[in-house]
């Protein structure tokens, strides 16, 4: 085996070549790295529209709310008046069957 194909390298006989290849290389991480970037704002720009559409949204609807409760003349409250509450007990009943009276077992 050659020397070359052992360390896995390009070989080192043309200069000209290298310097195409170290170019080439640098130019390509260079445009990644730009391309990356501009993904990135464009992403990031995504999101700061969705959030300030979905803040936007759920302000109206706050705003709607309120509006309708001054309408009515009662402030938003988690209980409403009419709602009833009604209090009880229970007892649990199990399944089993009680011998009758009168009966051997």
């Amino acid at each position: 085996m050659s020397q070359a194909y052992r360390n896995r390298q390009f070989p080192l006989s043309n200069p000209l070549a290298n310097a195409l290849v170290i170019i080439v290389g640098t130019l390509a991480i260079g445009l990644s790295i730009v391309i990356g970037f501009f993904a990135f704002l464009t992403l990031g720009a995504l999101l700061l529209v969705i959030a300030a559409v979905i803040g936007i949204r759920v302000w109206w609807l706050n705003r709607k709310i309120a509006r309708r409760y001054a309408a009515e003349g009662r402030r938003p409250s988690a209980r409403s008046p009419e709602i009833e509450i009604i209090e009880g007990e229970y007892r649990v009943v199990s399944q089993t069957k009680r011998p009758e009276p009168g009966s051997r077992k």
